[in-house]
């Protein structure tokens, strides 16, 4: 795997070389006093620094398998990128209409490999679908059927298992749109509908 780095007009054309260490890795983001959670990200060694992240991840003969993110600070040659299957419906928006609007059902939800790091969920245990951890106020979700501790399974009978998942699927619609979210709740299944808002 290789890198090219967008590093000033003086380092333009480097090139590092990015060996992939492992797929589906979950690192959690310190922001403003807040923790988060990235997910289903792909771990490399390629070479990423302040200011130069959103260079492309790439095979040998040029396809893209990811866009670089964000590294860990307190060790070198440890990076992570987001998968190629997230970027492209974002591409393909500003290519067909030259305009990306993000959508959002307004959650905060975590795969099953996340809930240990939870401590508020440690017990929460699922074989398919993602947990919600958190409903945004007034956002799209707050006010319906959908409740924290819910795991939703599908949208629009698509299924879920992680947030590049749901963050594929959320790419493709637009806000306003209305998705259906199949949920358990403990021992009860539910279809909720919910209108998109705009992240």
């Amino acid at each position: 795997m290789r890198l090219e780095i967008p590093f000033g007009f003086e380092f333009r054309r480097t090139v590092t070389s990015g060996i992939i260490s492992a797929k589906n890795r979950t690192i959690k983001i310190e922001e403003e006093n807040k923790s988060s959670y990235m997910t289903d990200l792909i771990q490399t060694d390629a070479t990423i620094n302040p200011g130069n992240s959103g260079g492309p991840l790439i095979y040998p003969n040029g396809d893209v398998l990811g866009i670089n993110t964000v590294k860990i600070s307190s060790a070198e040659g440890i990076g992570f990128a987001v998968p190629m299957n997230i970027i492209k419906p974002i591409i393909e928006s500003f290519k067909n209409t030259g305009n990306f609007e993000e959508s959002t059902i307004g959650i905060y939800a975590y795969d099953k490999e996340v809930i240990p790091y939870l401590n508020a969920s440690s017990n929460v245990s699922f074989e398919k679908g993602i947990y919600v951890a958190q409903i945004t106020k007034n956002g799209p979700a707050d006010n319906t059927e959908l409740k924290e501790g819910d795991i939703i399974t599908n949208i629009d009978n698509t299924p879920l298992n992680t947030m590049n998942d749901l963050r594929q699927y959320i790419y493709t619609k637009k806000p306003n749109d209305e998705v259906t979210l199949k949920v358990t709740r403990g021992k009860i299944n539910k279809e909720i509908k919910i209108v998109l808002g705009k992240k």
